[in-house]
This record gives structure tokens, sequence and C-alpha cells, in this order.
């Protein structure tokens, strides 16, 4: 057997024997691997990080200072990520090794004796998971510990902490003797928790707060272990002292919610969100704006802001009540309601009809986004279809048919949508509409002051209004997904207004008009707007058109 020899400084009593093969494999590591490249010094009073390579352990060890007397000391080790193996083992020498064997006075044969002698080395304690743990013992100067790590499913990383001063407090927060969390409340949107009091916080509270985090996945049994988390599914979470300090510190998928004196940062990811809300030395919580119907996991850490360390609650989880179905709501013949529709539910919104005609007819007027419309007569299906206009169905049956209307949104965004079942079709609410309700400019009528735009009318004299905005272009895909297309003029600016006119022509061929808008600023974008006004009053908003006056003329 080779061995290799290293002498400690002068204040350390033993001469360590770092060998390619000193003792016979444990069940958690494999001897071919031992390697004394991977043996290092563990700094006492100090958090260690160490990286970890798939299938290869690594060894640290740490011995006592000389005259020093026996004392207890700690060890606690962190997993980041995965489950990983690790064990102390404790080197005890012979009573002539430590002084004899560092100078000379036995020689390579002897000391390979006592090396092989069962004795000298033993494992006090073995662990093998993904909790924090930490080992109690009472240390000696005339031993050698050895820490040894493995990780077998991936490269990882861990943080140990050493000490043998447990006079100056704890670098570890500490948690309360029921270290559980406790649901006290649930709603559709909200969970309510509460925990025991951390004796830390009691002591030193200016240095002390508690940071709760929440996700749909599971629990984290260490703080270390849920940014791991976070950062491998492609978001990044600050350290947690960071959340106490500055918000442009946040990373662009993070946003920051400041309220009631408590910080939350919500990480969004196409997997998720995960939301950290640090809330002071506050022992209670509220969390808002969950998704009903939804499980959710809570993990409460109570964290040291002078050194980042963090001890784990016992993490809980909780499911969101059900939203209710909203009720039915009636249909009155020739009333138009409007319908906002949520687009995180997906779920349809139901209006029922009791028929009392033949025919009736029902329109549907898309305010904002696409929106899904299913209609069935004494549940059969009479109609389905994508909206994102003006939509008429005209549908014949019996007297006291029954018809139920579902709508639901299409977009990622919430949608709404106008309603109305008639049985009055010479007294339509919403005016006869153009082949199209787009606006036409034209490029060779454009100047640095005027524009000049063309739309259809119909057979039916009706009022047109014509409106512009002033526009820059990072606002150009905001207003046109933001418009309200059931919003009449009433909605505008004042300012904002050209002029109003009536038009119509018998012949569809020719009932085009067009308008000149002038006293506009060269190179500059204008955001065209005409709303078609029938008889009833109910406006139609034709397709916005935004145009650029030329910048030299």
């Amino acid at each position: 057997m080779s061995c290799i020899w290293f002498y400690l400084p002068l204040h350390l009593l033993m001469a360590v024997c770092l060998c390619y093969s000193i003792r016979a494999p444990t069940t958690s590591f494999k001897s071919d691997l031992f390697n004394f490249y991977h043996s290092l010094i563990l700094a006492d009073g100090k958090e260690t990080t160490i990286h970890l390579l798939k299938d290869i352990p690594k060894r640290y060890y740490f011995v006592l200072e000389e005259g020093r007397a026996p004392a207890p000391f700690t060890i606690t080790v962190t997993p980041c990520d995965v489950p990983i193996e690790w064990s102390i083992l404790i080197h005890k020498a012979s009573a002539s090794f430590p002084g004899k064997a560092a100078h000379g006075d036995h020689d390579t044969q002897e000391v390979s004796k006592s090396q092989k002698t069962p004795s000298m080395v033993s494992t006090i304690f073995n662990y093998k998971g993904n909790s924090v743990e930490t080992y109690v013992g009472m240390s000696s100067y005339s031993a050698l510990y050895m820490l040894e790590f493995l990780s077998t499913e991936r490269d990882t990383h861990i943080t140990v902490h050493l000490t043998t001063d447990t006079t100056s407090g704890h670098l570890y927060p500490e948690l309360p003797v029921d270290p559980r969390i406790d649901v006290i409340g649930i709603s559709h949107t909200t969970v309510t928790l509460a925990w025991k009091h951390s004796p830390s916080v009691l002591q030193h509270r200016e240095n002390i707060q508690y940071c709760l985090l929440v996700n749909e996945k599971h629990n984290y049994k260490s703080l270390c272990a849920a940014e791991t988390a976070i950062r491998s599914s492609g978001m990044k979470l600050p350290p947690t002292l960071v959340l106490s300090l500055s918000p442009y510190l946040l990373e662009p998928q993070q946003v920051m919610i400041l309220s009631n004196s408590e910080l939350s940062i919500i990480n969004k990811a196409s997997s998720g969100e995960v939301r950290q809300i640090c809330m002071g030395t506050k022992n209670t919580c509220t969390v808002p704006n969950l998704s009903p119907s939804t499980q959710y996991y809570f993990d409460v850490f109570v964290v040291n802001l002078l050194t980042n360390a963090s001890a784990a609650y016992t993490g809980t989880f909780a499911r969101t009540l059900e939203e209710p179905e909203p009720k039915m709501m009636e249909l009155k013949d020739g009333k138009v309601i409007q319908v906002v529709l949520d687009a995180k539910k997906q779920k349809f919104y139901s209006l029922q009809y009791q028929a009392r005609h033949k025919r009736i007819q029902f329109t549907f007027q898309s305010c904002r986004g696409q929106v899904r419309v299913h209609i069935t007569k004494n549940s059969k299906t009479v109609a389905s279809e994508n909206i994102s206009g003006l939509r008429y169905f005209s549908l014949k049956g019996n007297l006291l048919d029954t018809y139920l209307v579902q709508l639901r949104s299409t977009e990622q965004s919430n949608s709404s949508v106008k309603v109305q079942v008639s049985s009055h079709f010479h007294k339509p609410l919403f005016p006869l509409l153009p082949e199209s309700l787009k606006i036409k400019s034209f490029s060779k009528l454009r100047t640095c002051n005027s524009v000049t735009i063309a739309w259809l009318g119909t057979q039916e004299e009706s009022k047109y209004c014509v409106y512009k905005k002033r526009i820059e272009d990072h606002q150009v895909w905001m207003e046109l997904q933001s418009t309200d297309r059931c919003a009449g003029p009433e909605s505008r600016h004042k300012s904002e207004k050209v002029l109003c006119k009536y038009f119509y022509d018998i012949n569809l061929q020719r009932a085009v008009t067009t308008e000149t808008i002038k006293g506009l600023d060269a190179g500059t974008l204008y955001l065209f707007d005409v709303y078609l006004i029938g008889p009833s009053g109910i406006p139609v908003r034709y397709h916005s058109k935004v145009v650029k006056t030329r910048k030299k003329c």
C-alpha cells in the first residue's frame, strides 16, 4: 500500500496519511474513486459551498487546535438540489503516533501497520437524502474527522457549516419546537397561513425576517433547494437578502409587488410561477391572487439578514376552493347585454332564452378579442362559431323552445361581447353593415399635413363619425389590441373628433365615401377610426387604421 504524507502546521498535533486505498469501501462509496485530490480542510465557523460531480466523492477534514480541550461541535449540511450521501468518519491515532510519527521516530512500515488496525478509522454518522441535517458531537484534538460527500444522481452543490464555537450564537436561525405551518383560511383566490415564532426572531428582531415561497409543484426543504429548482426551470430567483434591498436587481421575467409592508417577487415562466413574499417578523400571511381550484405548496423560511443563512419550517399545501358556476342569466327579448369573459378560466359563460316566437335572431358583437359562441336548442347544437366582429344567427323553431348560449374567450387576455336576441326583425338594434369594415388610405394622396381615407357605406342612411389620434411607434400594437370595438364616440376625447356626416347609396357599388383630414404634423403617426351609428343609436366601429404623414414634401 502506497501512502502520501502531509504534515499539518505545528499547531496541529498529528500527521495525516492520505492513501489511495486506506480502508475497505463503505456501502455508500466506491473505493476506486477514493482520491487524495478531493481531501480539503473544512473551515471552522464559516458556511462552505461544495460542488459535487456525479459519482465522484469529495472529502473534507478538520482537527482541533493544539492544547484545546474536548468541546462540542456541530456540522450542518444543506443539499441544494438532489439527495446526497454524506458520512462523518473519525481517525484516532495511537498514543505514540501523533508525536513520534511527525518527528520520524517510527519508520514507514510501522506506521503502515498501525494504519491497518480496524479501530483506527470508524464511521460515526451516515445520512442519505435531501433534508437539512445537523450532527452534534464532542471533538478531540487527538482525532482527525473526515467528511465524505457523494451525489449519485447528477452534478449538484451543497452548503456545509462547521463550528466548534458554541458561545457566539447561531449562524442558522432557530426553529420553534413545533415548526409546522398552519392553514387557517382558504377561499377561491387566497390562502391564509400562520406559524409559531422562531426564537431567533424574539431575540434578534432587527436582523431576522420570514420569507414565504409559493408554487404549484412541491415543497422545498431549504431555500437553497428552492433557488436551485427555480433557476433550473428557466427563472432566476435573487438571494433572499436582495429581496429586501433593491427592485433594480430583478430579472426581466420578475414582477415586484409591495403592499402592506410585504415584499413579493413573482417569477414567471412557461412552467408556471413561483412567488416569494418577505413579511419581516409577521408570523401570518394571506397569499392573494391565486387561481381557484388549484393546489399550492407553501414553504416558510426564517432568514438571518446578516449572514443570509436560513432555516425551513415544515412545508404545507392547500387547495383553493372551486369557484361556483355563475348563475344562468336569462336573456330578455330585444335587450342588449355585455359579457366580460375571463381568459384564465377558459370556462363557458351561459345565457338562456325561451322563445316567444317561432323565428328569432341572435346578434353577437365582439368588443374585445375573439369569442367562441355555442348555441343549443332543446339540448341540440344549432350553431357553433368563433366571433371577432358582428355576427347574426337567424333560427327557426317552435314556441317555448329553450335556447342555451355559451360564450368563451379564445384569447390569452380577457374578451368581451355584446349579445342580443330578438323576434322583431323589422326593428333591429344593430345597424345594417357594409360588406367590409376596413378603412383604406391612399398613399399617393398622402402629404406632410394631410391624409385621405375611404370606407364603405350601406343602402341605409346612417351617421358616420371620424376620429383621429396622434400616437408613437411603440404604441401601435397596444392601441390596436386594446381597442374596445363596442365603445362609441362618447368614449373619445373631444379634441380627437374630426367630423360626422350622413351617407348612403342605393347602389352598393357606389356606396363608398372618402374624407381628407388636414392640419396634421409631418412625419407623424395617426390612428384613424370611423364609427357607424344606425337608427337605434348603437355604434359599430370600423377597424382602426394607422397612417403616417410624409416627412418631406
